[in-house]
Parts: C-alpha cells; structure tokens; sequence
C-alpha cells in the first residue's frame, strides 16, 4: 500500500478497465502480413505502413501509440483469442457472462465479489473495492460483500448532505433496476441491504483521497482519465483498497468506426500511460496490475462503414508484475476456421481470471470461476 515499507509489505491491487460495447480485436492487435485482414477489411483495414509494429506479424493501431511505448518495456501482456464458447452477441448478456463467470446460466454473484469475499472474509473494509463510475459493475456484487461506489471524487466531495442523499438514493435505484432481473424484483432490496448501504459508506471514506494526493502528471480532459487518475489518488490514500473498476465506453462500432474506434484508443492509451507515469512517480506502481477487456471482438467482414458483433477478442494485462509479451495464438481468420462469420476464441476467459486470481492475489480460483481452465502464465514469478 502506498509508498510505506518495501514491496514484500505492499498488498496485490487490481485496476479492471472494461472496454465496453465490444472492442474489435482485429484493429486494435492488427495481423498485418495476414492478406484475409486486409480482404475483410476493405475499407477499416488498416494500411501496413501505418500500423505500430510490435514484432514481424502483429502491431497496435496507429491511434495506440503510448500503449506501444508500454509494451516496449516488458510490461504488457497481449491475450489473444480470449471469449467463451457459444459466443453470445448479446452485449447484456456477454457482459453478464465475463462478470459472473457463469457463461451457461444467468449468475447472480459477481466473480470479483468472491474474490473480495476471500481477501476481506470479515468485510472489515468497505472499501476493499471501489468502482468509480455510475451504478455497479455485476463483477463486484454478490450479498454481504460491500463495495464502494463514486462517479466522481472532486464533485462527490463538495456535495452537500441533502444533495448527497439524491445521489445516493439515484444510485440504489440504479443499482435496484440492474439487479431486478436476476434476483427477482421482490428481493433486490434485501439482496442489496447491506451491499448497497455499504457502497455509500464506502464512499464517504474516500473524500479524503484528494487532499493526500500530489503530482506532476497532467492528465487529459476525458472520462477515461478523470477515472484513472481519482483510481490513483485513492490508492496513493492508503485506504486498502484491493480492487478498482471502471470502464471506457463507446465501442458498438456499427457505423463510422474509422474515427471512433481511434478517438477511442487514444484516449485510452493516453490516459493508461498517465497513469502508470502517476504511480510510478509516487512509488506507488510495483504491487499494480492493469487488467483490460471488453465483452466480445467483432466480426470478421466489415459491414461498409462499421463491424457487428463478434466472437474471439483481445484481452490485455499492465504493471511492473506482468512477464511482457503475447499468450495464445492469433485466431485463424480462414472461412472454415470461423464460428457464424467471427474469430473463434480459443482461451477461456476464466482462464486469464485464474491467472490473476491464483498468481496474483494468490486465491484458490476454482470456486470463483467456477472450475478449472487454461492458465496464461503473464504474471512474473
């Protein structure tokens, strides 16, 4: 935690960007000497010359410059082929699937809820997890495990009592309306009770996180950034907390994807290197991982301005912990080779789960994700 005592003391933290609306993996790990991606992508392709090129087959978009500049240390690991099987292009439902890891009935507890279960059994900590965004991400809920939940540190901090009850009492509803679906209208507020008191509790505990924060690094004018950077100041706070959520959005690329799914990354890839610059300048960095993902990648053949839904995507681990490099196979795009027109997965996801659960937080994983899989071995022993 923090900057005290050598890294042998600091606890494991966890920094989860989802990618929301369904990253296409395509153009964002670009196979440029793979003539199928440029058939399929006449229009979306990529030209080779101006792709980032990390080795002699694969590269970023040319939008991912600073994430470029993190993998060339060795800190970035690139999962190819991460999904499920019979892949859901239903985004509700695909995000259901990777936040409960319950991709063949409709789960009710979060799989970082577990894990916030086995970390803090006593829920000593209401804020052992923090999500900074609106509502509550699935993945941290689960009964009696309580999470702490704030769209914005500066504003939340200046609000006044009655102000802050309408924010809270927006958030329940929120939260309540979320949930209905899988609990059952007549029991989402008793499955909330304490988890969605606790949130707010949670939240209080952190107004202090700003004043103990100093640094050089100036972050840009976008959500994302805001997000990652309040993300910094409440771990620089000391407060224990062990994971963070948050999200980056807009990845529905059915239309206009050429300058969307840019502007996308480069906000993306902008606001993650200020991060790590962050923590690395407050000796805050060494016991951080980054974990990003996003529900599925798209389809294979464009659709003229835009991608559908697809199957198979890219999943990305960051920090100083992370043996850099790339883990499974880039998905084979032949026709035959497709599962309805999209890249097959070929990694199930809570295999990469395990990874950062058992190698990581050094948690037993099979009843959090619900059995046994594959494990990428992107955590340096």
């Amino acid at each position: 935690m923090g900057s005290n005592g050598s890294n042998g003391h600091k606890d494991p933290v966890l920094v989860v960007v989802q990618l929301t609306g369904g990253n296409d993996y395509m153009n964002t790990v670009i196979d440029y000497t793979n003539g199928l991606y440029y058939d399929n992508r006449s229009t979306l392709g990529i030209p080779e010359d101006q792709v980032l090129k990390l080795d002699d087959k694969i590269g970023f978009h040319p939008s991912m410059g600073p994430f470029k500049d993190i993998y060339e240390t060795g800190q970035m690991a690139i999962v190819h082929g991460v999904g499920f099987e019979n892949s859901t292009r239903s985004h509700f439902r695909a995000m259901d699937i990777w936040h409960t890891a319950e991709p063949d009935k409709v789960g009710t507890e979060g799989w970082l809820a577990r894990a916030i279960r086995d970390l803090d059994p006593q829920g000593e900590n209401p804020v052992t997890a923090v999500n900074i965004g609106h509502g509550l991400p699935r993945a941290l809920v689960a009964p009696g495990v309580s999470v702490a939940s704030v769209a914005d540190l500066a504003s939340y901090g200046m609000l006044t009592a009655v102000e802050e009850k309408k924010v809270r009492q927006r958030m329940l509803e929120r939260f309540a309306a979320m949930y209905a679906p899988a609990v059952g209208s007549g029991a989402v507020m008793e499955y909330l009770g304490r988890t969605g008191l606790d949130a707010l509790k949670g939240a209080d505990m952190l107004k202090i996180a700003p004043d103990r924060y100093s640094s050089s690094v100036e972050y840009g004018n976008v959500p994302l950034a805001k997000k990652l950077r309040d993300i910094s100041m409440i771990h620089q706070a000391d407060l224990g907390t062990r994971i963070f959520y948050t999200e980056h959005g807009g990845f529905d690329t059915h239309a206009s994807q050429a300058p969307n799914h840019a502007k996308l990354w480069d906000e993306a890839s902008a606001a993650i290197a200020d991060f790590w610059d962050d923590l690395r300048e407050n000796n805050a960095a060494d016991n951080v991982v980054m974990f990003l993902f996003s529900e599925f990648g798209r389809r294979v053949k464009e659709n003229g301005s835009g991608t559908d839904h697809g199957s198979g995507g890219v999943a990305f681990a960051i920090g100083p912990s992370i043996a850099g490099g790339t883990y499974n196979d880039y998905p084979d795009m032949s026709l035959d080779a497709l599962v309805e027109g999209d890249l097959r997965s070929s990694l199930d996801f809570r295999g990469v789960y395990s990874t950062i659960l058992e190698d990581w937080f050094n948690l037993e994983s099979e009843h959090i994700v619900n059995g046994k899989f594959t494990k990428p071995e992107f955590i340096s022993k």
